[in-house]
């Protein structure tokens, strides 16, 4: 069986942060939260790593990110781009915005041939997340279908400065999801948490422990199909009612498996926390968390050495 690989999504612009979170550094060392999550991964056992990046920023990524990692564990880059799609399609006029989370999947598609997980490249997972994934995806078997997801509490994934964005997941009593529902405003609101699909007019309470999908994903190799069939019907059926801003998400393919009842999606629970830098008031919290876990032993003082 081929060895379990990681694929990075690190094609972002970041809009709500401001810049390039992907590359910046949360550490006295110059480490960004991608080098933590590298970090743990390879303690894990995973031995390859997909980044998928924008052309526009590969020099800088390869020259400030990518040149850490040499000798320990294997890398490529891999490059999210517009015109990367089924051909019978064209991209439309004035569209910039890349296609979503699961188009970049998509363009990795020459580079898999085995069992991956997807992780975004400025979300700090936790090291017991990528152990569980490694673990999971190390049980593949040889043909056949295996899908997995890392759920979170929502109360562990939520920040003081602002909406995120969350796959909310009903998981079965035997522990597989039922369906996910991607909640685009959940914020801290009135001591609780809750979302709006209104514009604020209107919010519905969600429970602290709620599961969620932070898109950390396990699948094996033959997702792929289904990732170009579901593009297609994308392209067909959404990109001509919003041909500037429709995206192609993750969770669009999970939700297809499980309508069509494909295979199981097995729900990994973690108690990590996640940490992520959504907004750039988010930084300093990161900074303090990644300190005392440095402190506590979880990491040394500077990562690779």
């Amino acid at each position: 069986m081929e060895e379990p690989i990681l694929v990075v999504m690190a094609a972002g612009i970041g809009s709500r942060y401001g810049g390039l979170k992907q590359m910046d550094p949360v550490d006295p060392y110059g480490s960004c939260i991608l080098d933590y999550s590298v970090y743990d991964a390879v303690r894990a056992g995973f031995r390859k790593v997909l980044f998928i990046i924008r052309r526009d920023f590969e020099t800088a990524f390869r020259e400030h990110i990518e040149s850490r990692y040499k000798g320990r564990v294997e890398t490529a880059c891999i490059f999210q781009e517009l015109d990367n799609i089924p051909k019978g399609f064209t991209v439309p006029a004035g569209r910039t915005k890349p296609w979503g989370t699961a188009h970049a999947i998509y363009c990795c598609r020459d580079q898999i041939r085995g069992p991956f997980a997807v992780i975004n490249a400025d979300d700090y997972y936790g090291i017991s997340a990528f152990q569980t994934m490694y673990s999971f995806l190390s049980q593949t078997p040889e043909s056949g279908h295996h899908y997995g997801m890392v759920g979170y509490e929502l109360a562990n994934t939520v920040t003081d400065n602002g909406s995120v964005s969350r796959g909310i997941c009903l998981v079965s009593a035997d522990g597989h999801l039922k369906s996910i529902t991607e909640r685009t405003r959940i914020e801290k609101r009135d001591g609780g948490i809750a979302f709006t699909e209104d514009g604020g007019v209107t919010w519905q309470e969600l429970p602290c422990g709620t599961t969620v999908s932070m898109n950390l994903w396990g699948f094996s190799a033959d997702i792929l199909t289904r990732f170009e069939r579901l593009l297609r019907e994308f392209l067909t059926d959404k990109v001509p009612e919003n041909p500037e801003k429709a995206e192609f998400f993750l969770p669009d393919v999970a939700q297809s498996v499980l309508r069509d009842g494909t295979a199981p999606v097995r729900v990994l629970k973690t108690p990590d926390r996640w940490y992520g830098m959504t907004y750039k008031d988010d930084r300093k919290l990161v900074e303090d968390a990644l300190a005392g876990m440095r402190h506590a032993g979880l990491y040394p003082p500077r990562l690779w050495e």
